[in-house]
């Protein structure tokens, strides 16, 4: 009965760690690039646009170059905010052995 109590004792302790990074997780942002920094996408943890930033001179570009600058922008930003969702969770989730597991983005 002690490995029962020690494993609900464990995912209590989990649990605490995942909601903590949770919380971290919202304050995130992050800030995605394309086009020679021409194009900035800023998102915060939630995936969220916060922001668009497109410089004067990529405006003069045709709308189908100015739309796949915004994609670009907006899938790096997706990228790092993935890479540090899993930086998060990789911090609450050491030391309790569950291998692969995976933050739902």
């Amino acid at each position: 009965m002690n490995d029962f109590s020690k494993i609900l004792s464990q995912a209590k302790e989990l649990e605490i760690k995942m909601k903590e990074s949770q919380e971290k997780i919202k304050n995130i942002t992050v800030e995605g690039v394309s086009g020679s920094n021409s194009v900035r996408v800023i998102l915060n943890g939630d995936g969220e646009i916060v922001k668009i930033d497109i410089s004067s001179e990529t405006m003069k570009e045709e709308k189908t170059i100015l739309e796949d600058l915004i994609m670009a922008a907006h899938n790096n930003a997706k990228m790092k905010l993935k890479s540090k969702t899993s930086e998060e969770i990789s911090k609450a989730t050491d030391g309790f052995g569950i291998p692969g597991f995976k933050w739902p983005l």
